[in-house]
């Protein structure tokens, strides 16, 4: 069987156009990763008013400063303190429910608290229109 010249590089011209997309997702996720965990390094150290400000503008359209103080004293002040945050996953979608379609990456790590062993937290940067990500969601499991 021959393979045309042509065929082969239509192959070779996919891989490329492929193996540049993945390495963009993967950019794209680790940025968005770098804003997660400097967002979650305010919520750690109860600098809850400061996460909010930090925080995409459809997150604060939602949830007022107010509930947001609320919230976070209810649920992280009886986990104890961070002990251990492991990376566990990241992926970028532009589609989330609940959510209008733009740009998104759900990051989730392991993490271990003082009064709590085992905990997942999902937090989920968009990319604002001035192409700046910032947190739109956060969720401890």
């Amino acid at each position: 069987m021959k393979t045309s010249l042509g065929s082969v590089l239509a192959g070779v011209v996919l891989i490329i156009v492929v193996a540049a997309t993945v390495h963009a997702d993967q950019s794209v996720e680790k940025e968005a990763q770098k804003v997660a965990e400097s967002w979650l390094s305010l919520v750690d150290s109860g600098e809850y008013s400061e996460s909010w400000n930090e925080a995409a503008h459809i997150f604060k359209q939602k949830v007022s400063l107010q509930q947001w103080k609320i919230a976070l004293e209810s649920v992280r002040i009886p986990l104890g303190k961070l002990k251990l945050r492991k990376f566990k996953t990241a992926a970028y979608t532009e589609t989330l429910p609940g959510a209008p379609d733009g740009k998104y990456v759900v990051i989730q790590y392991e993490t271990t608290f003082d009064k709590k062993k085992s905990a997942i937290e999902t937090v989920t940067p968009m990319m604002e229109k001035d192409g700046q990500w910032k947190v739109s969601g956060y969720f401890i499991k």
